[in-house]
């Protein structure tokens, strides 16, 4: 993204005397990231075959943390430092349980790194400051507005992510970085609240920084933690009035494969009574490691349907990153 097409208004980009730590040299740390993506990837025409964002590099190596969902998939990626320099790079691995991806520069861009932070320590009404690649015209002053779970629609649970206020324009693999300097968190989505009086406003979620610490090894070796997957549906679910309903099915998934329909109300898997999108993720992934079968009691109208989906592991529909 060019200079001309955006910035943070000045009111909210951050002053250097607010922090203790250089802010110019942390935020030198910010490349940005852009990935292709052949049209026939199994995630082209969700995330589109051209991504954008933005990366933070945190180790001496050049190797970048970024959010998953730009480069799944992608065969060709190139990164840019602060100064313009553009270098292309590999991707070394993506963790589909937290949403973290690396990514290894195979040029030098002779930019700083930044350390992970612990982000258990993280709290409501903390200040951060929230940045693209792009300096302070890029970054600006936000502040933690809650750590709740968030359940996604796509088979996605995460534990404590960091919500902040206002929003970041260009939130997609963004760094946040706490007083200290260090790195909590990396940008992933940008949602809407309501307010009292019907008002929204926007919010973004950030991924915890240091989910990325356990499985790092895993990453660079193999291309994936080494767990056993979590089972896969291929569903996409919403809430509505109290129900967790079909939104949508993945084409060629596993609840395509078992006949279920968009529309359908999810009552149960197995014996666990559904609520909302935690539970039944959660209840999902206790059936046991991808290729477990998923027991479902669903509601079509007025009938209730008992029917099983044999589970299959994600990753196992996508490119895998290359191994090195």
């Amino acid at each position: 993204m060019d200079d001309a097409d955006w910035k943070i208004p000045l009111t909210l980009q951050p002053s250097a005397a607010q922090y203790a730590f250089d802010l110019d040299r942390r935020l030198q740390s910010l490349v940005g990231l852009r990935a292709l993506v052949p049209p026939d990837a199994f995630t082209a025409d969700i995330l589109g075959i051209e991504r954008s964002g933005s990366g933070v590099v945190i180790r001496d190596d050049g190797l970048v943390l970024t959010i998953g969902y730009l480069v799944t998939e992608a065969d060709t990626v190139w990164l840019t430092s602060h100064d313009g320099k553009v270098v292309p790079a590999d991707v070394v691995g993506i963790d589909y349980a937290s949403g973290l991806a690396l990514v290894q520069p195979l040029g030098r861009l002779l930019v700083p790194s930044v350390e992970i932070g612990e982000t258990a320590k993280v709290d409501c009404g903390q200040s951060l400051l929230f940045a693209a690649c792009g300096g302070r015209r890029r970054a600006i002053q936000t502040q933690v507005v809650s750590r709740e779970t968030f359940a996604g629609n796509w088979e996605y649970i995460l534990d404590r992510p960091i919500f902040t206020a206002p929003a970041h324009p260009f939130w997609g693999g963004g760094a946040v970085i706490d007083a200290d300097g260090l790195l909590v968190g990396i940008g992933s989505l940008v949602l809407q609240q309501a307010e009292a009086g019907g008002k929204d406003h926007e919010l973004n979620m950030a991924v915890p920084a240091d989910l990325i610490l356990p499985v790092l090894n895993d990453l660079l070796m193999f291309g994936r933690a080494t767990q056993p997957a979590r089972p896969w549906l291929g569903l996409y679910c919403v809430e509505r009035n109290g129900d967790v309903v079909v939104q949508n099915l993945v084409k060629g998934g596993p609840a395509e494969s078992a006949q279920i329909h968009r529309g359908d109300l999810i009552e149960a898997v197995g014996s666990v009574k559904i609520s909302d999108l935690v539970s039944l993720w959660r209840a999902v992934w206790d059936t046991g490691p991808a290729g477990s079968v998923v027991p479902l009691t669903l509601r079509r109208s007025k009938t209730l349907l008992d029917t099983v989906i044999a589970s299959a592991d994600r990753s196992s529909f996508l490119r895998g990153p290359k191994l090195h």
